[in-house]
């Protein structure tokens, strides 16, 4: 089995539609939205409590794919569904 792990930058419901998307793949065995440990915390500003409320929020999210074939399919679907509503996107191998 083969996890696929992104951060998805941007609405509620961008991350709504992104999950629905993925979700709609066959023979995906799970997608989850993860707690962000380190919520609002940003790399490149030591005042971490300044994050902007016009900023997209971050949302992390995995999904088990039954195979690497089937892990790529996500990631591109991922990629394009976040694409379509200008959200961003960030694979990582761990949050």
């Amino acid at each position: 089995m083969s996890m696929v792990r992104f951060r998805l930058i941007g609405s509620r419901a961008d991350a709504d539609a992104v999950i629905a998307t993925l979700h709609g793949l066959d023979r995906i065995e799970h997608v989850e939205e993860i707690d962000d440990l380190v919520s609002g915390m940003r790399d490149d500003s030591s005042s971490s409590d300044s994050v902007s409320d016009s900023e997209g929020h971050v949302y992390c999210i995995e999904v088990d794919a039954a195979d690497d074939s089937l892990a790529d399919d996500v990631r591109i679907s991922a990629e394009q569904a976040a694409g379509e509503r200008a959200a961003g996107i960030e694979f990582v191998e761990e949050f």
